[in-house]
């Protein structure tokens, strides 16, 4: 061949690049998405794409899928290798079929060969360096430690995306149609409808956040009520919005881990809405002591927090874990009620809120999404897709039933009397 013909039929950059994806997703049934390259080119469907990943550079691809993974990609992401234009929740659909893929051998070595002649980059990548905890996981201080690391973000950047009352944890939906922070303010009345509160009784919030829960209790329901977070940021917030509802005569927010709660201290009800999550199986135990000894014979507690499906199982390193939620633990509810009946309690109620935190996911991506470029100057571009990608990953989970969320209703007998009416309707009663 010619230098003129070999000039001609070069195998360029994007040329390959294409000819990798061709083969990647060549069984894939759904081409419902487009891929943009860095010079423009396009591959995969012209017309109703749902979303649109787009290749930052030539490096893109082998950054991506040279040593694929959950982890991997998520860094690819948040490391601005590539984007997704449009419906970043639709892209976990492509993202579960790349990872989920068993090919032969023969398949492989292609798609290996084919991967080794992609372009690499010049261009600086951005360094990742996720925090490192010290101490034993689930230790007192290490779990201060990465509690902080999630919650002590600028509570201006939570305030972009979160409803008016700042309730970080899943909303509760009349219809799909209905808006956040008419869902959030319902899902704090049915939490207080289950734990039938009453007027002058004494509430513990393990996990208060910004202290949304405890404000609704006591201007609806007249309760006293304490909160409990290890968030310093967190509690500052919510005892200036106590102050600024004159709540601050009825409840009181403190830094405290539940383990330091001192026992003679007596409630009536105890909640714990999306703390759960940082307990760890270890320590489930203890932790459902703890509110034993907390709550008075005759009393209630609503655990309410997500968990993994007991079927499923992780291939890989988690993205969430490394960058989001490090020492997270999410357990099959079966394991967490479990634990519970050893510890005492009676389980009394046990309801699946799954599609509501797919809803309220999709609202927060959205949110998000809208405030983009405040949410960067308020901490930076890689906080910011570090987030989304979290949430429209949580939200697909939701959707798929990997994931769910349980509101689990426990019961401390009295004389082997829950004192619960025999029916549920006082709940729905408007």
């Amino acid at each position: 061949m010619g230098m003129l013909a070999k000039f001609l039929f070069r195998e360029t950059p994007s040329l390959v690049s294409t000819e990798f994806l061709e083969t990647l997703l060549a069984d894939y049934p759904r081409r419902d998405f487009q891929v943009r390259l860095w010079d423009g080119t396009t591959w995969g469907a012209e017309e109703q794409a749902r979303f649109t990943l787009v290749l930052k550079h030539p490096g893109a691809l082998r950054a991506m899928f040279l040593s694929p993974s959950e982890l991997t990609l998520g860094e690819a992401f948040i490391c601005d290798d590539f984007d997704i234009e449009g419906n970043i929740e639709a892209a976990f659909d492509l993202a579960d079929y790349l990872l989920s893929q068993k090919r032969s051998l023969w398949e492989s070595l292609d798609l290996t060969a084919r991967l080794q002649k992609l372009p690499g980059s010049d261009l600086p990548r951005t360094s990742l360096h996720p925090t490192r905890f010290w101490g034993p996981v689930h230790s007192k201080d290490r779990d201060r430690q990465v509690v902080r690391h999630h919650y002590d973000l600028p509570v201006e950047f939570y305030a972009l995306w979160l409803d008016q009352r700042m309730i970080y944890s899943c909303a509760y939906f009349a219809t799909p149609e209905e808006d956040l922070d008419t869902a959030q303010v319902r899902k704090l009345d049915y939490v207080c409808r289950k734990l039938r509160l009453r007027p002058g009784e004494r509430l513990l919030d393990v996990g208060c956040g910004w202290g949304g829960l405890i404000m609704h209790a006591a201007a609806h329901y007249r309760v006293d009520a304490v909160g409990i977070t290890l968030s310093a940021p967190q509690a500052e917030v919510a005892r200036r919005r106590l102050h600024e509802s004159e709540l601050n005569n009825r409840c009181r927010v403190e830094v405290c881990d539940y383990r330091d709660l001192e026992h003679d201290q007596q409630y009536d009800k105890i909640v714990s809405v999306g703390m759960f999550e940082h307990v760890g199986e270890q320590l489930l135990p203890e932790y459902f002591r703890r509110a034993w000894d907390l709550l008075r014979p005759g009393g209630v507690f609503l655990n309410h927090g997500i968990a993994y499906s007991a079927t499923y199982r992780r291939q890989g390193a988690s993205f969430t874990d490394r960058y989001v939620f490090p020492d997270g633990e999410l357990l099959p509810i079966s394991t967490s009620l479990r634990a519970a009946e050893l510890s005492g309690f009676e389980v009394r109620d046990v309801e699946s809120l799954r599609e509501h935190y797919a809803l309220t996911l999709h609202h927060w991506v959205r949110r998000l999404e809208a405030h983009a470029e405040e949410a960067r100057r308020i901490t930076d571009d890689t906080a910011y897709r570090t987030w989304r990608l979290y949430m429209a990953g949580a939200a697909h989970g939701f959707r798929s039933g990997r994931l769910s969320v349980y509101q689990t209703l426990l019961v401390k007998p009295l004389h082997g009397q829950s004192g619960l009416p025999l029916t549920r309707e006082d709940w729905y009663r408007v």
